[in-house]
């Protein structure tokens, strides 16, 4: 069993920047797969990266070149930087554990941090 507790998030301006983090209980993560989704109204999580053991982590296209997946293993957390946020990136972003990006499902998630970027 593993539990996930998220914090960070909020408001920011176009342009602007936020770092979210996951912090992990129940398990040391170190080779624990773990990602982040998003989530928009009335649409199914939507894949943003992903970060394994020994493998480069992936993004997705539309956050590639500005988001950065980053574990610190020895505080069980993973973090998710986004920089030169859009006003599409506005979304409820969630931390995942054993993620699998294609389905857009994973065995454990986080509560949830909205992040809205204003014009």
């Amino acid at each position: 069993q593993v539990h996930l507790v998220q914090s960070g998030g909020g408001l920011v301006q176009d342009g602007g920047s936020l770092r979210l983090s996951c912090v992990a209980s129940g398990r040391n993560i170190t080779y624990v797969s773990m990602g982040w989704f998003r989530q928009t109204p009335g649409k199914e999580h939507e894949f943003v990266a992903m970060s394994q053991f020994l493998i480069e982590p992936s993004y997705a296209d539309s956050v590639l070149g500005r988001f950065t997946i980053s574990r610190d293993n020895a505080k069980n957390t993973v973090y998710l930087q986004m920089n030169s946020l859009k006003v599409e990136d506005t979304a409820v972003y969630y931390c995942a554990a054993r993620p699998d990006p294609n389905l857009g499902t994973a065995d454990y998630w986080g509560q949830g941090t909205q992040v809205t970027v204003s014009s």
